[in-house]
């Protein structure tokens, strides 16, 4: 309190009831809003206005602004509620004059009453004030909260960006950036016409990570990816890792094919020298496949797709070098795909068939034989040979259905013509991959029991390079078809593996000759006396007497000529097989050539007479 006196000559603080209303009023504030003060606290404000309010009801003469300045001390204070200014008004103007013992006379009254509207106006203008500056407050928290938001979202965006565009091992672009920066290149309006794509893949990494352990083997990759990343041709857009030990050049600005190769040809160098890992030396080679192209919608995917493909081609050509991706090759590859691919549902629709083609014996001219030689009556292709599909059986594993199936159809077809020629017999392929699976002896006795055919009049060719171990289930099948008494012949003999000791030790009947040992070569006679054949036909000789000492019957593969087919009877070879005995043909046609030899001349000619 001011401790000034009033009219009366009684001192403000002395007024009785004073403590009363400052009880009442701070009472009256507690209910109407909190603020959180302490009860002491909201005294001492309370106290502080009832001073300025006594004065402004007391002082003579009346000073203006008093009851605004009460409003606006009140909404400081933090009562700044219409709460607050109704229980403030209220018990002012129904306690003061009664509780400080003043008499409510006309003048007092109307000075009081102007003094609560003074007080409202000065609340609300406060109140106002204090809004204006807290809704500033509010929008500038709000601003900065946004810009604390935005900023750490742009943050957080560019770190999941760089996670998900980088590989976290080695740091490198991985294949989405790869991708992302081909797609921008192939753009409309980009000013690069042409880039190249090199994919590298290191030869036999897992080996790395059997061996060494895969804590080596991703310092490993750190370091490969350090020698890639330190290339320094100008036209290098961005090395990046695709996966495991898989990465790829980007080269842009490219002429032609050659400049990519070049790049390819570094990345390979450099991966050549040997690594230092841990102090162990680890000499690595790896692969590459290299494509190039100019720009243009769609050609991101193309190029990445041709790459992987020359890489494949890469490390199937031996590894340790790099293939340029070639249209035609891929063409063939996909074709073979899907060949390969067809094969299955051929089988079941019985599209296979048999070609039979003769086996001469050279000393009489007669037919001794036939060889059953696969065909695939392809709906669109048309009748395909061998070379274009066994190969694909062969890898697939379809070569073990598809060779049963042809040894029936084989042996079926033999047994109808014993009615026509007996003693005919038919020969066979037999694939490695058949004499390598276990119960083929029991499949071969099971189909000649089905049709009839005796077994001597079976003969199976077995290349040399699946008898170049003569050990495990090999052994035991040629052993158990030899006991059926089906003959077992060596095929393409001269150009593979075999040697005198598994000729010797084998269950064989005889050995057919590749072609290319029945051609003249065209390499100069010997010098005499140095202890070898000096002619084609001295060399002949020799293989055939060796197959004859062998106890062996010796075919010969590819006689085209008359010539030839004299040349290997002087020899003294037993059969003969080629375009000069007959091309392989359906075996309709092979029945009517049978029963025309069977004719006499005059049958013949009696049927000449009813066919004209």
């Amino acid at each position: 309190m001011s401790g000034r006196s009033d009219a009366d000559g009684v001192d403000d603080r002395r007024r009785p009831g004073v403590e009363e209303f400052v009880t009442a009023w701070a009472t009256a504030l507690h209910r109407a809003h909190y603020v959180p003060i302490s009860a002491e606290q909201r005294r001492r404000v309370v106290t502080g206005l009832t001073d300025l309010l006594v004065t402004a009801v007391l002082a003579e003469p009346a000073e203006s602004g008093n009851g605004r300045r009460i409003g606006a001390d009140l909404v400081a204070a933090g009562f700044g509620s219409p709460e607050a200014l109704g229980g403030t008004i209220a018990v002012i103007g129904s306690r003061f004059l009664g509780d400080l013992g003043l008499a409510a006379g006309p003048a007092r009254t109307a000075r009081l009453n102007g003094l609560l509207a003074e007080l409202a106006a000065g609340f609300a203008s406060a109140a106002h004030d204090r809004s204006l500056r807290a809704q500033d407050t509010v929008r500038l928290a709000a601003l900065a909260a946004r810009a604390q938001a935005e900023e750490a979202l742009r943050v957080s965006e560019a770190r999941f960006r760089h996670l998900a565009t980088h590989d976290q091992l080695t740091g490198l672009p991985n294949l989405t950036l790869l991708t992302e920066q081909l797609v921008r290149l192939s753009a409309a309006g980009a000013p690069t016409d042409r880039v190249g794509v090199c994919c590298l893949d290191v030869d036999d990494f897992a080996a790395v990570n059997d061996v060494l352990g895969p804590q080596v083997g991703d310092l490993l990759l750190r370091d490969i990816a350090g020698r890639l990343g330190a290339l320094t041709d100008p036209r290098i857009d961005l090395v990046a890792r695709l996966d495991s030990d898989r990465f790829a050049i980007l080269v842009r600005d490219t002429t032609c094919a050659e400049d990519t190769i070049k790049i390819a040809d570094q990345a390979l160098a450099t991966l050549a020298a040997p690594f230092s890992v841990n102090g162990t030396e680890v000499p690595l080679t790896a692969s590459a496949g290299v494509a190039e192209g100019a720009v243009a919608d769609g050609a991101a995917a193309t190029l990445m797709r041709a790459s992987e493909i020359a890489l494949h081609w890469a490390k199937a050509d031996g590894k340790a070098t790099l293939r340029r991706f070639d249209q035609d090759r891929s063409d063939a590859d996909a074709a073979r795909y899907r060949l390969s691919a067809a094969m299955p549902a051929a089988l079941r629709r019985g599209e296979f068939t048999a070609a039979y083609q003769p086996i001469a014996s050279l000393r009489s001219g007669r037919l001794a034989g036939v060889e059953a030689l696969a065909r695939w009556r392809h709906p669109q292709l048309g009748l395909l040979s061998a070379a274009r599909f066994i190969e694909l059986a062969e890898r697939t594993g379809l070569v073990v259905a598809l060779g049963s199936q042809l040894l029936e159809q084989a042996c079926r077809q033999t047994s109808r013509w014993q009615r026509i020629q007996p003693g005919l017999y038919v020969s066979v392929n037999v694939s490695v991959r058949q004499l390598h699976q276990r119960g083929l002896a029991g499949t071969v006795a099971q189909i000649l029991d089905r049709t009839g055919l005796p077994p001597h009049l079976l003969q199976l060719e077995v290349t040399e390079q699946a008898v170049i171990d003569l050990t495990g289930v090999v052994t035991e099948t040629l052993a158990a078809l030899m006991k059926l008494g089906v003959r077992i012949v060596i095929d393409d003999f001269g150009i593979g593996y075999a040697n005198l000791a598994n000729l010797r030790s084998l269950p064989l009947h005889g050995l057919k000759l590749d072609a290319s040992l029945t051609r003249s070569s065209a390499q100069p006679a010997r010098r005499p006396g140095n202890g070898r054949p000096d002619r084609d036909d001295d060399f002949l000789s020799t293989v055939v007497s060796l197959g004859h000492k062998l106890g062996l019957v010796v075919t010969a593969e590819g006689i085209e000529t008359a010539q030839q087919a004299h040349r290997l009877t002087a020899t003294g070879c037993d059969n003969g097989q080629g375009w000069h005995f007959g091309r392989p043909v359906p075996p309709h046609e092979l029945t009517a050539n049978l029963v025309a030899q069977q004719q006499t001349p005059r049958e013949r000619q009696q049927c000449r007479i009813i066919s004209s």
